[in-house]
């Protein structure tokens, strides 16, 4: 079957839910009608169908191609040819800054746009979208100079950019990176050393790539106070020379074989310092931060598209008969959508899969709040709920989004796991999302060791207060009682983490990860029940798309009942602490 983006649940909430077709109402967003967001949704699920689609499988059999001779590689089939239609259709510019180009459109849409993209050809996707985050790491940082030079070639998808970080003997500790900056008697830097995993280092959809590379200054002190940000481009933009930036070699891995991840080698290559010395891991984390978000979306789109697929295979799958009597008494045997364990699995998918589009793009909305809106107070609450739903959004949608495509790979059975069918390339795709951008490990550290405690805890706290507001607005709430279980659940267990991590970091160390699913769940929990209680204000109104709602409320429920009571056993692993997780001794791991 073929990938048809789920705009009737897309409009469902950007319209009805979350108000999101409201933000035209902004003097930022004012040409955002609900007409153009609507034309714009349209038109995306068009280009992500017709034109991304059919590059997905060459991306996959064919991969990238490198050349040593030229240190240089090749793309496969279709896909200069996809990244041009995208290009032209002005896809990269979508909500860049519209002084250097861009459409300055709200940036909900673009994750709406993200999604549809990964669910086509994940791949493909990850070029446009790592150049985004070196737009937004230049437009904030940058000097005017550097951004005259580049911004508007890489918004309109002229260049593309990366962020180069980890090296052979460090990936997160970046405090251990040795890439050197040396300075030029012309205000530029000579960059050396050697970055592994760099997504789009080299390829041939563009004539430029714009570097964004972490490195170290002579006088740098050690750690990670010692990183500065540099610009390094594959082609200097004022002479037209090539500059020593190369690739070294493709790493060979088990999906996202489209995408040129590169092993790149600086080699007294020229870059420009971005901002301050020193000053590099504060200016890499807009780009990272906008990368996690970007990431999560990806887990969102292979797990759509898995759905879609496992859907297609239940229903037209005979085998064996229902339990309940024949239900295509003509055929030799019933679907095998009719069997309650298939059941149980594409549910999964479904319920899962809608209530991480309603956290992603609920996060989208509180990001154009935190930039847009006209009320200080307003922006200062949406940021941080920006700010603490950023490691959520990233772990727990790549988490689900490779466990639903594992789960739709279990519908198809044995066909599932030939290549005949393209299930189980978006397990061996969806794999990664887990592990780049900072594992969710590290997520999960970052919302409960570091997130809870910023701005004296302010951010949990107007994360309970958007929960609680909304029950105590709406006191008709559709499952009202088994959210407030989730609301006391999370409070309990931000609680705990509060009275016992302060005297023993191991103790968050081993709830993070409990925590952060946790937290997923409570705030999936907040946005099942707003849909719900949505889909219920519509059918009394008598507002049509009746088949909709009434689906709406039926996986509203099943999220109550079968996959939120989770909270439950999270919270008592939470509580149990760190003692039988730490306990071994280095030589009883092995006896």
């Amino acid at each position: 079957m073929s990938y048809q983006a789920p705009l009737n649940d897309i409009r469902f909430l950007l319209n009805d839910v979350l108000g999101v077709n409201q933000l035209h109402e902004l003097p930022n967003y004012s040409e955002a009608t609900p007409d153009l967001i609507d034309a714009i949704l349209e038109e995306a699920g068009r280009v992500a169908a017709e034109v991304i689609q059919p590059t997905n499988r060459p991306g996959d059999t064919e991969g990238c191609q490198f050349h040593p001779e030229t240190a240089s590689v090749t793309t496969p089939t279709g896909f200069k040819e996809a990244y041009r239609q995208f290009v032209e259709g002005g896809w990269t510019a979508l909500d860049a800054p519209v002084a250097y180009g861009g459409q300055g459109l709200p940036h909900t849409l673009k994750f709406v746009v993200d999604e549809m993209m990964c669910s086509s050809n994940l791949s493909l996707g990850m070029y446009p979208g790592l150049t985004h985050g070196a737009i937004s790491a230049l437009h904030e940082h940058g000097s005017d100079a550097l951004k005259d030079t580049y911004l508007e070639k890489l918004i309109s998808g002229e260049w593309t950019g990366t962020m180069c970080l980890t090296e052979p003997q460090c990936g997160t500790d970046l405090g251990l990176i040795r890439t050197k900056a040396t300075p030029a008697d012309d205000g530029s830097y000579r960059i050396e050393g050697t970055k592994i995993w760099i997504t789009g280092g080299e390829h041939d959809l563009t004539d430029n790539i714009v570097h964004l590379v972490l490195a170290k200054l002579p006088d740098a002190p050690k750690g990670t106070k010692g990183i500065s940000l540099f610009v390094v481009p594959k082609v200097l933009p004022e002479t037209g020379e090539r500059n020593p930036a190369w690739c070294g070699g493709l790493e060979h891995k088990m999906g996202i074989k489209g995408s040129a991840t590169c092993v790149m080698n600086f080699e007294g290559a020229k870059g420009w310092l971005v901002g301050q010395p020193h000053d590099g891991m504060r200016q890499m984390f807009t780009m990272m931060n906008e990368a996690r978000l970007m990431v999560g979306m990806q887990g969102l789109g292979l797990a759509e598209t898995a759905f879609q697929e496992s859907l297609g295979f239940a229903r037209e799958r005979l085998q064996s008969r229902s339990l309940s009597g024949p239900k295509n008494p003509d055929g030799a045997a019933d679907p095998v959508l009719v069997h309650p364990d298939v059941r149980r699995m594409l549910m999964r998918q479904k319920v899962l899969n809608e209530g991480m589009r309603a956290l992603a793009l609920f996060a989208g909305q509180q990001l154009d709040l935190s930039i847009a809106h006209p009320d200080e107070s307003v922006r200062e609450s949406a940021d941080d709920l920006v700010q603490i739903l950023t490691p959520v959004v990233k772990a727990f949608l790549t988490d689900e989004g490779f466990n639903n495509a594992n789960t739709g790979l279990q519908v198809l059975g044995g066909a599932g796991f030939t290549t005949d069918w393209p299930i189980e390339q978006l397990v061996r795709d969806g794999r990664i999302a887990r592990i780049y951008e900072g594992t969710n490990g590290i997520q999960a550290m970052d919302l409960a060791g570091r997130k809870l405690a910023l701005k004296n805890g302010r951010l949990i706290r107007n994360l309970f207060k958007t929960m609680t507001g909304f029950l105590s607005d709406h006191e008709d709430a559709a499952h009202r009682e088994g959210l407030k279980h989730a609301i006391r659940t999370l409070e309990k267990a931000t609680t705990w983490i509060g009275e016992n991590g302060p005297s023993d970091p191991e103790q968050v160390g081993a709830a993070a990860t409990p925590y952060l699913r946790l937290t997923a769940l409570t705030v999936i929990a907040y946005l099942w029940s707003r849909q719900a209680t949505t889909a219920q204000r519509l059918l009394d109104a008598g507002a049509g798309q009746t088949d909709l709602l009434k689906a709406k409320q039926t996986s509203a429920q099943y999220y109550f009942d079968k996959l939120l009571p989770e909270i439950d056993w999270l919270l008592a692993d939470i509580r149990d602490g760190k003692a039988s997780l730490m306990a071994l001794e280095d030589d009883q791991w092995a006896v």
